[in-house]
């Protein structure tokens, strides 16, 4: 590795010892880039410092009660990583495993898949270690507004534009982007994405994740002279990604044989295919109870209790 990039990433192990999702996806990346950091400019400039750390993280406690009354304390955090060419934009994500070198970790690499798209936008993430799984709406939504309290102060349309993620579905958009207006005291429907269509939302928002997903792998099989006709294919997970990946790939004449979720996986041989089965996949993350099991005893597939695909 180029000596200035080793310094820079000797100073962040020693400043973030603690942090490894973050670190390693920084070695990752210059470790990616080293053939181009020849130009001593770049040390001259400390440019990579500036590109490895985010510009401002806000960390935040998330108090609220719970349908018995009693009182919980999460904790929040977003962090707006680079906005060299535009505002910061990225998702937030509602789970245990979420601490300050995930969020770090996720913003660092959204600031490079937004770069690709060729939009002016910059990169964020954020989230709380709030796990929604086994929550009722109105706790979920009071921990919502709660949530937004403390973050409404930092985003905005020309600012930071959050997103859903993992545990962040439109449900709990919602209720952060009713708490947003409600404290703004207008509608500011581009503060944040993943709405519904009702109030601001995208009509293809729900699919694209997991249909751009489907158009790259697509590209990379062409490129290599074969079409995704005929291909089976694994997917973890049972969410929105994953409903748009069957979808998307069943169009193009292939077929997603497994869905995962905390329970264990399903092997559905003869794919996820079908208006039926892609309208279930729904019903059952809108559930809430985050089981892929009833899967397999709708459609009598097998299913792998504690274990991935």
């Amino acid at each position: 590795m180029n000596n200035y990039a080793h310094r820079v990433l000797e100073r962040l192990r020693q400043k973030y010892p603690s942090e490894e999702e973050y670190l390693q996806s920084v070695q990752t990346w210059l470790e990616m880039i080293d053939p181009a950091l020849d130009d001593p400019r770049y040390e001259k400039l400390d440019l990579l410092t500036r590109m490895v750390e985010p510009e401002r993280m806000v960390t935040f406690l998330v108090p609220w009660v719970d349908d018995q009354g009693n009182a919980h304390t999460n904790h929040g955090y977003r962090v707006q990583f680079n906005s060299a060419i535009g505002p910061y934009k990225g998702g937030l994500r509602f789970h245990p495993s979420v601490n300050a070198s995930v969020v770090k970790f996720l913003g660092f690499e959204q600031t490079y898949k937004n770069a690709l798209t060729g939009l002016p936008i910059g990169g964020a993430s954020g989230g709380a270690d709030f796990d929604p799984r086994g929550r009722s709406d109105r706790e979920i939504m009071r921990f919502c507004q709660s949530f937004m309290n403390a973050l409404y102060r930092y985003i905005g349309a020309d600012t930071d534009i959050p997103a859903g993620d993992i545990g962040v579905g439109a449900k709990e958009i919602g209720y952060l982007y009713g708490q947003y207006k409600r404290l703004l005291g207008k509608a500011e429907s581009s503060a944040l994405t993943g709405k519904g269509l009702t109030y601001g939302g995208s009509k293809v928002r729900l699919e694209a994740a997991g249909s751009g997903t489907v158009y790259f792998l697509d590209r990379m099989v062409g490129s290599q002279g074969d079409t995704l006709e005929g291909k089976t294919i694994a997917v973890s997970g049972f969410g929105n990604m994953s409903w748009g990946v069957c979808r998307k790939a069943a169009q193009l004449g292939a077929k997603v044989v497994t869905l995962s979720g905390p329970d264990g996986y399903v092997y559905d041989p003869e794919g996820i295919t079908g208006q039926e089965k892609l309208d279930y996949l729904l019903e059952m993350r809108d559930s809430g109870k985050d089981k892929v099991s009833a899967y397999a005893r709708r459609f009598g597939v097998e299913f792998f209790p504690g274990k991935k695909p």
